[in-house]
């Protein structure tokens, strides 16, 4: 069992350097990890199960009564970071209507299912997290007709029910159970389920990654000097993500659990769902912006946690600095 233990810390640490080679073997072998994407709601139930097991219902219903982060997240995720995206994506690909719907659309759909696990391998706020996925799927039905409707004028319908049936299995229903176990087991769940758990989560997530990553393997493997600008555009706005939600950790004096927090449900976007509107309502080429962030979210996610790690040790450190130097000064005037 230690041994299992050790496998799933190796990596968690070393998530930095797994995601790359998993995003590199769905993109050049789909046909063979292709199938794997039928599992995919599974993988989110039992990744959400596992990381529920950490949190409490007391924890999370104070995450409501105190909502300043949660709707600091939501403004990031659901408001600037779609704004922005239009404004400088129009600049970029103002002549192409197509790509700069992708643009938007990828940035106006709900926050990630996967930043939970992301949060929990690097020590975030579980709830707030939790919280944070719960909202913006439940109002993306009304957000994201508004967002494309106010930037770009199109006008589509979501089909509200589908999504909301996706977010009961693979958040709402898991994330219940979990909670549920850790009450009534009384902490047993969190201590002793969960690390147990862990290593499972860490590996079936990197046959999610790789899973995913096959979607993008025709325009990867067929790419043009268009594609390859849109790619670096987004690259460069989906690493922004992660910063936005650094900086305004920052502003609220967050420690770790706040800045991984912000920092992954500002970064991460539901792709799928994304690609699922793009291609029931708009022409091919929107798909490929959308879908390139598969390309990079996870990829970004595994450098921003490290980021992360590193930001907080130098705090910590900085810290001890400054009360080491307060006790010397201290013992002089004695």
């Amino acid at each position: 069992m230690e041994q299992w233990k050790q496998m799933g810390a190796f990596i968690g640490r070393h998530m930095a350097y797994f995601v790359p080679l998993c995003v590199i073997a769905g993109v050049l072998f789909p046909s063979v990890f292709g199938p794997l994407k039928a599992i995919v709601p599974f993988i989110f139930a039992v990744m959400t199960f596992q990381g529920a097991l950490n949190n409490t219902f007391k924890q999370l219903i104070a995450v409501f009564r105190h909502p300043l982060r949660l709707l600091v997240i939501l403004a990031v995720a659901e408001v600037f970071m779609p704004c922005l995206a239009y404004l400088l994506g129009s600049l970029l690909f103002g002549d192409n209507v197509n790509l700069l719907t992708g643009v938007v659309l990828e940035y106006s759909v709900p926050i990630a299912v996967i930043s939970f696990m992301w949060v929990g391998i690097y020590d975030g706020d579980g709830p707030l997290c939790l919280a944070s996925i719960l909202v913006s799927t439940v109002i993306s039905p009304v957000t994201i007709p508004a967002t494309l409707s106010i930037l770009l004028g199109a006008s589509i319908h979501i089909d509200a029910m589908s999504m909301v049936s996706d977010m009961v299995v693979m958040i709402a229903l898991p994330a219940l159970a979990g909670m549920l176990v850790n009450e009534f087991t009384r902490g047993w769940g969190h201590e002793k389920l969960s690390p147990v758990l862990s290593p499972a989560s860490r590996l079936i997530t990197i046959v999610l990654i790789t899973a995913n990553s096959t979607s993008m393997s025709e325009y990867v493997l067929n790419m043009n000097w268009q594609r390859l600008e849109v790619a670096l555009f987004i690259l460069v706005f989906a690493t922004s993500g992660f910063f936005w939600g650094l900086l305004a950790a920052r502003i609220l004096h967050g420690s770790q659990p706040l800045l991984a927090t912000m920092s992954f449900t500002c970064g991460l976007r539901n792709i799928s769902s994304g690609a699922v509107i793009a291609a029931q309502y708009f022409p091919g080429e929107t798909v490929f912006p959308v879908m390139c962030g598969t390309l990079f979210q996870q990829i970004l996610a595994a450098t921003f946690g490290h980021i992360i790690e590193r930001l907080c040790a130098e705090d910590t450190g900085e810290r001890e600095r400054k009360v080491s130097v307060a006790r010397r000064i201290l013992k002089r005037r004695r």
